[in-house]
């Protein structure tokens, strides 16, 4: 349902093509919402059956540009206003701290390693994105870069802590 909501937003902030969405969407929301290109079409064909954006302009190989409509905007306000987001609450990485006794300490070790390089490579990523962003006024631009800074703070977070994790893990014995 949030890549319908995903691309009514990136819609709102002006016309665009299958392929410039894909773009965008690669840039930015891929760290909130990762889908892949066919996904993408079906939903826009699934949109526009729905009329909730519209074809306003067909261009070379079958090229199509799409707005929002009204009734899209409506939506996504509707969306944004009147519905609470949906929280996960099944982290698989997490579950799998709670049995690290079950392995060899040099397993459990390299384990919260690998979290905690893997956050850090993950938090470069991001700061690099922010670096390459040309950040403006417009609402796309403001929001975006409040959710690549969660994103940012949220890997620091996750590296943060698993090199606590690693610093708490019981001695290893020879």
């Amino acid at each position: 349902m949030s890549l319908r909501f995903a691309l009514l937003g990136l819609l709102s902030d002006g016309p665009a093509s299958g392929y410039d969405l894909l773009r965008t969407f690669k840039l930015s929301l891929a760290n909130v919402w990762p889908a892949t290109q066919s996904q993408m079409y079906t939903e826009l064909t699934k949109l526009a059956d729905a009329e909730l954006i519209a074809v306003t302009d067909e261009g070379p190989r079958g090229r199509k540009e799409y707005t929002i409509t009204d009734a899209g905007l409506d939506d996504l306000r509707t969306w944004l206003t009147d519905t609470t987001p949906k929280e996960v609450h099944r982290n698989e990485a997490l579950l799998r701290v709670f049995f690290l006794g079950v392995i060899a300490p040099a397993q459990a070790r390299a384990y919260l390693t690998e979290i905690a390089e893997s956050a850090d490579r993950e938090h470069a990523q991001l700061r690099e994105l922010e670096k390459s962003i040309d950040w403006n006024e417009r609402d796309l631009s403001r929001y975006g870069h409040l959710a690549l800074e969660y994103g940012a703070r949220a890997t620091e977070l996750k590296r943060d802590w698993a090199r606590w994790a690693l610093e708490n893990l019981p001695p290893e014995q020879d």
